[in-house]
């Protein structure tokens, strides 16, 4: 029975884990398919970049901070963020530094398809999607069921990334095996991702998973601020900060009446 119970929370892990990178697929065919203005793209992302910074904040530092207290907090916040730029600094390197931008900025477009930084790019994306997932996988730990409000969060903001980035590999001269491959292999990703996390830190110690999330929590922050909010920046300008508030809100009411 026990086995069972833990298969369940396995196989629910990656369901959640896959809907929610499903997001990246949706925001990608929108890109494909329709002509946006680059004002209501920039302005997607930053509704995306004030949900994921609520989550941050209210959902996924709040939790660990209740597992574990500050210390494995503190600790595992600061050390996703050094992981993730040490990551994000690599692969930028070799051609994924505006992996999430649209291209409407000549001077921070992604590399031509010619290029061989399809690999780079594609690794790239898998970095910034991974520690998201890990969340939900462990949010089905506690026995109460997905958090709903990581889940939406997660959705909410890949769509977005999504959306811009296609709209920059498609801009570059991507094919659409390529696009679609890449995110469709991101979201099955996500669901291993899920999945991992949930098997690898069953019956482990409140600090341990407080550490966990705390780490999936500063990746994220750090790649918002590398990869999203400039995007959200450049054609919003004064006001950006105000649509990033409304998506804070937006997310931080999910948070509040779950």
């Amino acid at each position: 029975m026990q086995g069972r119970r833990v298969m369940s929370g396995v196989w629910a892990a990656g369901f959640w884990g896959l809907v929610g990178g499903s997001a990246l697929i949706l925001g990608a065919a929108i890109a494909w398919f329709a002509k946006l203005p680059q004002r209501l793209i920039a302005s997607i992302m930053a509704i995306g970049a004030g949900v994921l910074i609520s989550a941050v904040a209210f959902d996924l530092m709040d939790e660990a901070f209740h597992q574990g207290g500050f210390d494995s907090t503190a600790i595992g916040f600061l050390g996703g963020a050094v992981v993730y730029t040490a990551a994000n600094i690599i692969v930028s390197r070799r051609g994924a530094k505006h992996r999430k931008r649209s291209g409407s900025n000549p001077q921070e477009r992604q590399p031509e398809a010619k290029s061989d930084s399809g690999a780079a790019i594609a690794i790239g994306a898998l970095l910034d999607g991974i520690p998201e997932s890990v969340v939900i996988g462990v949010s089905l730990l506690s026995g109460a069921g997905v958090s709903a409000v990581t889940v939406a969060a997660v959705f909410l903001s890949n769509v977005p990334e999504g959306l811009s980035s296609a709209a920059g590999m498609k801009a570059s001269g991507r094919s659409p095996v390529y696009v679609f491959g890449v995110w469709g292999g991101i979201a099955v990703a996500s669901a291993i991702a899920a999945m991992i996390g949930n098997v690898a830190l069953a019956g482990s110690s409140p600090d341990l998973i407080a550490g966990v999330t705390a780490v999936a929590a500063g990746a994220i922050l750090a790649m918002l601020v590398d990869t999203m909010i400039p995007e959200a920046t450049e054609a919003t300008h004064d006001y950006s900060g105000l649509i990033a508030v409304v998506g804070f809100l937006i997310a931080f009411i999910l948070t509040k009446s779950a």
